[in-house]
């Protein structure tokens, strides 16, 4: 068992590898975490501390000019499956000056004018940042899938220039964080209705996501078709359980805690005389 409560590496029991099957993950289970919602809080909050420090060393390194690394979380589900909580709970215990947040929504006329890429483009993480996208470039070939939005040929083109983009973003030293969570339609239903009998979340509530539950199969397919033709070595899939939501924030947290870690950000070295200072300080 690690220190924070899983059994073994959260990357690999998450991931998307060759033979995964969407449909065999129970939107239920906690995989590799053997404690509980209470347990869970616990580590949760533990995370944010460690998560706090790694990105304030990786936003110090970055302004100090010794760094190119960043981490981009792109984050994807149907609608209501918890990417606001992973928004608050997850990246918000952090110094928001070191975070990149961008909500993607339908494309402008201006974005339209563009290739799909064009807008994503524009806003990837900056040195030292961790870059957070509330739906991504996956939605052209999603939603562009299940409503028909563009043709077969060019959702396949779409497949292999995100293929091509994620590398070459990666090669640029940003950790790529791909996470689909995963709820069930059951649990979505309740979320949904919860919307509805609640005045305070009724402006959450979008009509629009009933009829998107009706097409509840075709995206599934089209999420594993994503998930065989984008999850590649150097920017996999992690498909994460999300039916529990202390489990879902748990898991993404400790998906980006592994990517900074790996990146191991360092405090910067002074570059004056601390002694010097010390003394004009003290005299001052």
């Amino acid at each position: 068992m690690s220190t924070r409560g899983w059994a073994g590496d959260a990357r690999e029991i998450l991931r998307v590898d060759a033979g995964f099957r969407l449909a065999e993950v129970d939107p239920g289970a906690h995989p590799g975490y053997a404690g509980n919602k209470k347990s869970g809080a616990k580590d949760l909050a533990a995370g944010i501390d460690a998560l706090s420090e790694l990105q304030e060393r990786l936003f110090a390194e970055s302004r100090a000019g010794d760094t190119t690394d960043a981490v981009l979380l792109v984050l994807q589900a149907m609608d209501s499956a918890g990417k606001g909580g992973i928004v608050r709970h997850v990246v918000g215990g952090v110094d928001p000056q070191g975070i990149a947040l961008t909500a993607f929504k339908a494309p402008t006329e201006q974005e339209r004018a563009h290739d799909f890429l064009w807008r994503i483009e524009q806003r990837l993480p900056e040195p030292g940042f961790i870059g957070v996208f509330d739906r991504s470039h996956y939605e052209d070939v999603l939603i562009g899938k299940v409503r028909a939005l563009a043709p077969e040929k060019e959702i396949e083109r779409r497949y292999d220039a995100i293929n091509e983009f994620e590398a070459q973003v990666a090669a640029s030293g940003t950790r790529i964080v791909k996470v689909m969570l995963h709820i069930s339609p059951e649990e979505q239903k309740e979320r949904l209705m919860e919307r509805l009998e609640r005045p305070d979340k009724h402006w959450k509530y979008n009509p629009g996501d009933v009829d998107e539950r009706m097409l509840w199969p075709q995206y599934m397919d089209a999420y594993q078709a994503a998930f065989d033709r984008t999850s590649t070595e150097v920017a996999p899939w992690h498909v994460v359980p999300a039916n529990s939501k202390w489990y879902a924030r748990l898991a993404v947290q400790e998906l980006l805690l592994i990517a900074l870690e790996d990146i191991d950000p360092q405090w910067p070295a002074a570059d004056y005389d601390i002694e010097a200072e010390k003394k004009r300080l003290a005299a001052s």
